[in-house]
């Protein structure tokens, strides 16, 4: 049975520096880009009927080093809008609301988790529809997918906080007896390996 394949954008200078980035559209690093090539290994020889991406650039230029042909760019899978955290790590944040947590929360000025649940909802809605044909593939961002990763489930979109993503790593989510299941989760490339408790960067 055809799958849904998620594809997480490679390296930014501020995920590294572990900074909210939803609407700033920062490009990828050198280690970013050596990261979406190798996402290329990780995909073999895989053929998507469709591949939908975020509009923003880190989103797109993953797609293309990775071998992927956007079919169609998709402003549901734009990242969490972090409004009045945009550029702001959790610590910043939590010197000000020290019980504050992005799933339950959401921001100010930005997205509720319902919301952003309520948009990949749409995406999977559209990727599913597809799978009678193949494979589909979503490139898009660390919170986004992982609220995509929980709503397939059949968990809240607070179900994300559970389901850890790097950059520049795939995930699948299929069927087992008929039921959505997550069959892979956080892979990384082949040649990238994760040192074992490295803290993950927010998005």
């Amino acid at each position: 049975m055809a799958e849904i394949v998620l594809v997480r954008h490679g390296e930014t200078t501020w995920s590294v520096s572990h900074r909210h980035t939803s609407y700033t559209d920062l490009g990828l690093t050198p280690d970013g880009e050596r990261q979406a090539r190798q996402i290329a290994g990780e995909l073999g020889d895989r053929r998507f009927v469709a591949v939908l991406s975020s509009p923003r650039e880190r989103a797109l230029r993953t797609a293309a080093l990775a071998g992927l042909t956007v079919t169609q760019v998709e402003e549901d899978l734009v990242e969490w809008n972090y409004g009045e955290y945009e550029g702001l790590t959790s610590d910043e944040i939590h010197q000000k609301r020290p019980d504050w947590v992005l799933w339950t929360d959401g921001c100010p000025g930005g997205e509720s988790p319902e919301q952003v649940g309520a948009r990949l909802d749409r995406v999977l809605d559209r990727a599913t529809a597809l799978l009678e044909h193949g494979d589909v593939a979503l490139v898009a961002h660390g919170h986004s997918l992982r609220v995509a990763g929980a709503r397939w489930i059949g968990l809240p979109p607070s179900g994300g906080g559970r389901l850890r993503l790097d950059t520049a790593t795939v995930s699948t989510l299929g069927y087992e007896h008929g039921r959505p299941v997550i069959l892979r989760w956080n892979s990384p490339g082949p040649a990238e390996g994760r040192a074992a408790g490295a803290p993950p960067d927010p998005n």
